[in-house]
């Protein structure tokens, strides 16, 4: 696949209020691009919830009124939620999986007819726990291991759509996101990486058309 340019490219980015999704949303601007920043509140151009599954028809349907057309789309939305499985609460474990998992899954279902028509492009930024789960994240880590499933599987069906489909998965990251967990109190962890690199490394990856970011292709 030849390099994508991203000037004037118009990029819907999930989660545009958070640490890393604001950092996406520069990095995206520094290129050129059209941001739609959109998500569940805040200064957002859209608002979308990921646990609705029509929020992809609401995304396509601004996008494509306001600029005609759609080329890529982030997922930098998520929750996160700590200890044992034992003491998870059912229902903290359901948001999981309805945030981190199936609303990228919702989202790309939606969003594919309008990335066929430009050959674009859609990221979920899964994370390293996809790679190695965690004691203490049992539900956390599988919400994102079903995702990267997910993105490897619609990766080779949109490939027949001309659609790049890329999964991120990041180290910790210091984007705050362990300060608001659905339950539980965070383990110590050492320093995360800077929101901007892990974001830039993203953007290069969809200007390269790469498939898969590991957690060891990010770098401080």
């Amino acid at each position: 696949m030849a390099d994508r340019d991203l000037t004037n490219a118009v990029v819907a980015v999930v989660g545009a209020t958070g640490g890393l999704g604001g950092a996406v949303v520069e990095v995206l601007a520094g290129r050129g691009a059209r941001v739609v920043r959109a998500g569940r509140s805040g200064a957002v151009d859209v608002e979308v919830d990921v646990r609705d599954n029509t929020a992809g028809d609401v995304l396509v349907d601004h996008c494509i009124s306001l600029h005609g057309r759609l080329d890529g789309v982030i997922v930098a939305a998520g929750i996160v939620a700590f200890g044992d499985l034992v003491d998870t609460d059912d229902v903290v474990m359901e948001e999981l999986f309805l945030t981190n998992a199936l609303g990228p899954m919702w989202l790309a279902k939606r969003v594919q007819p309008s990335l066929r028509d430009t050959q674009g492009f859609f990221v979920n930024i899964s994370g390293v726990v996809a790679e190695s789960p965690m004691p203490g994240m049992a539900a956390y880590s599988a919400s994102k291991a079903a995702a990267a499933a997910a993105m490897e599987s619609i990766r080779r069906e949109f490939r027949r759509a001309k659609v790049q489909v890329l999964d991120a998965r990041p180290p910790h990251t210091e984007t705050g996101l362990a300060t608001r967990p659905l339950a539980g109190v965070a383990p110590q962890m050492p320093v995360g990486l800077a929101p901007r690199i892990v974001a830039e490394r993203i953007v290069v990856a969809v200007e390269r058309g790469e498939a898969i970011v590991e957690s060891s292709a990010f770098s401080s």
